[in-house]
């Protein structure tokens, strides 16, 4: 789900689709952002992939589980973790979070569709890692 996750980011949301994204790079004003309508389009691939495939618990349940967990995940560690959507887990001490927090501050310093870099969820990439090792 990673590599689904960083090539819809970079090329969906950073692309065609900017229109929705980019409320995500401004400062949000009230509860929700445009942006959390791709949260509605995922959950809804996810629901009816497990929905169809619970009838003959084939391949398409378990898609649509894979889908809906990495969803949680997101939501977990980009929402509330990340951008404190909701005020838990503000401190941390892990490096891996660390970096995580800034690789997406990294991305976040672009306000428009192209030039931002760090499109990953899970997977930190090394040179944001690397700030936080030497220390």
């Amino acid at each position: 789900m990673e590599g689904v996750a960083w090539f819809t980011h970079k090329y969906i949301m950073h692309g065609f689709l900017w229109s929705w994204h980019k409320s995500h790079h401004t400062p949000r004003h009230g509860i929700f952002e445009r942006n959390d309508l791709f949260a509605l389009v995922f959950g809804s691939i996810g629901v009816s992939l497990i929905v169809f495939g619970s009838f003959e618990m084939d391949y398409r349940f378990y898609l649509g589980l894979g889908v809906s967990l990495y969803g949680l995940a997101y939501f977990l560690v980009h929402d509330v973790f990340v951008h404190q959507r909701l005020k838990l887990f503000k401190n941390t001490n892990s490096l891996y979070f660390k970096a995580m927090r800034f690789a997406h501050k990294i991305h976040h310093k672009t306000t428009s569709k192209d030039g931002a870099e760090a499109f990953g969820f899970l997977f930190v990439p090394k040179k944001y890692l690397a700030k936080y090792n030497n220390k």
